[in-house]
């Protein structure tokens, strides 16, 4: 099977990503600072500490390991962070991507999977959102991922290369064996945050705008199972075997869950009764992200398995329930 490089892959998306790999009869190559991933989450195939933004040892690790195809995840993905440091988030995002393209030129590596986002539509005309729909975002981390899109798109059309991007909606929960799970430091997604007050970690949830044009009043967000979107990197490696022209795609489920159902629900599992404070609205967040993946159904055969609500919060709770004991 296929060597593939994965940059990014001691994070999050990326070691759920390397297992899937690896269950599929592919050996993972991970280069990663660990500036956000973690040593231990890399299990199935060599680690490579370096930065994306330094091309020698980029050199070094394709010379290396001569990688077959490239999975990319290694960027800054913090909102609130590319707003007050723009500048970081270009040199890592944008100059970091086109360091990786510039040795996938030299030594002849022509695929890509690249990790995009929905912030790239910014605040959406429509809900559910369409692959066509304009692309507008609203902060610095939404910018530099379309820009990296452009990038890909542009050097596409210069040469052999052949990517697909993957827009994520909300990645949650935890491998189902407990072994990998969500650690951001410092933690700004959701289901994590509701869940440490759950294990009272923090006191209480913040809840930012309560006066939303949605049923409850919060914001509508479409979460994917973190599994489901390892098994949509298989997919478009496999897509990308057989196919030549590069493709973007949606992967969320088409339907929106609140913050306050998470937060109900998050109360169901855990037993635990969860305060929150209402706050007021966040800049730059739309009321609703809801995906229309129907690229992702139709080129990549991808469906979600794992991404209803009870069990994204079960697994996600059992991790950080398990993460507390050891």
């Amino acid at each position: 099977m296929a060597r593939i490089l994965v940059t990014g892959g001691a994070g999050y998306i990326g070691s759920h990503t390397c297992k899937a790999l690896h269950g599929a009869g592919h050996t993972p190559i991970v280069i990663d600072n660990l500036s956000n991933g973690h040593r231990d989450a890399v299990r199935w195939g060599p680690l490579e500490e370096g930065d994306i933004t330094d091309i020698d040892r980029l050199r070094d690790v394709f010379r290396t390991h001569q990688p077959d195809a490239v999975i990319h995840f290694a960027g800054l993905i913090e909102v609130s962070h590319s707003v007050a440091d723009p500048q970081a988030f270009h040199r890592n995002n944008v100059a970091g991507t086109s360091a990786l393209l510039d040795v996938m030129a030299e030594t002849k590596v022509e695929k890509i999977v690249f990790s995009s986002t929905a912030a790239v539509y910014g605040t959406p005309a429509t809900v559910p959102i369409p692959e066509d729909a304009p692309t507008r975002p609203v902060n610095p981390y939404g910018e530099t991922k379309l820009a990296v899109e452009q990038m890909l798109a542009a050097a596409a059309g210069q040469n052999s290369l052949n990517y697909v991007a993957l827009r994520y909606f909300n990645a949650a929960g935890a491998d189902p064996d407990g072994s990998l799970g969500e650690r951001h430091d410092p933690e700004t997604h959701l289901v994590p945050l509701v869940l440490q007050v759950a294990l009272g970690q923090r006191a209480e949830i913040q809840v930012f705008g309560d006066d939303y044009p949605t049923p409850d009043g919060t914001a509508v967000r479409d979460y994917v199972h973190v599994c489901d979107l390892a098994d949509a990197h298989i997919a478009a490696l496999d897509y990308l075997m057989q196919r030549p022209e590069p493709l973007v795609a949606n992967l969320g489920t088409g339907t929106g869950y609140s913050v306050r159902e998470i937060i109900a629900t998050c109360r169901t599992i855990t037993g635990h009764p969860i305060p929150h404070r209402d706050a007021p609205r966040r800049s730059g967040d739309p009321a609703q992200l809801v995906a229309a993946p129907g690229h992702a159904r139709d080129m990549l055969r991808w469906t979600t398995r794992q991404s209803d609500l009870e069990t994204i919060i079960r697994s996600a709770w059992a991790w950080h329930q398990n993460q507390t004991t050891n």
